[in-house]
């Protein structure tokens, strides 16, 4: 019987979704890619399907989700980007042979090689980083409001002020604990 796996929190933007693979970082972390076949499983909803995964290109792949997590965190405070994060992403984005096609509807999908496929969906996803952490796209990279997460997230909000990562995990529960806070300081007689 396979184990249960917590829920993949997908987003919009690829690098901040991968990111997301490891949540409630300032908490008990979720780790939501414990095993390769589970990196798999993220690829494939993330249209990036591969056959198989090692153990090491699993490690290759947490070691490139922390190196943006720490780049995005830092682009997100306009803190310098640390330099061994900068070099892990720029040597994923470089040794994959990815490339884009244009689908018939009209949609950009990725075409992965077939030698090292796992390597090729990681290099997309190092080149998404960059082109968020550069930016390079239409909106800005903020941190998560909930203590516990603090996650990276792209926010293209028209305000560009949304406050959460994910308004349906960490938005919720900060809502959901100011209001209980909030009760337990005001409580309304039973009358």
């Amino acid at each position: 019987m396979r184990p249960a796996f917590p829920d993949f929190r997908l987003g919009k933007v690829l690098a901040t979704s991968f990111t997301g693979t490891l949540s409630e970082r300032h908490g008990d972390a979720v780790e939501r890619i414990p095993t390769p076949q589970r990196l798999v499983d993220w690829l494939a909803v993330s249209g990036l399907a591969v056959d198989s995964c090692t153990p090491a290109q699993l490690d290759l792949a947490r070691e490139l989700r922390e190196s943006i997590h720490a780049a995005a965190t830092a682009a997100a405070i306009q803190d310098t980007l640390p330099a061994s994060a900068v070099q892990v992403i720029n040597d994923c984005s470089a040794q994959g042979r990815a490339a884009a096609v244009l689908t018939p509807e009209g949609k950009r999908r990725w075409r992965l090689s077939s030698a090292s496929c796992v390597e090729d969906a990681l290099s997309v996803i190092a080149a998404d980083a960059i082109s968020i952490i550069a930016g390079e796209r239409d909106g800005k990279l903020a941190l998560c409001a909930s203590p516990t997460c603090q996650a990276a997230f792209f926010d293209t909000s028209q305000s560009r002020t949304r406050k959460w990562c994910d308004m349906n995990t960490c938005g919720n529960r900060q809502k959901k604990a100011r209001f209980n806070a909030n009760q337990r300081k005001n409580p309304r007689s039973a009358d």
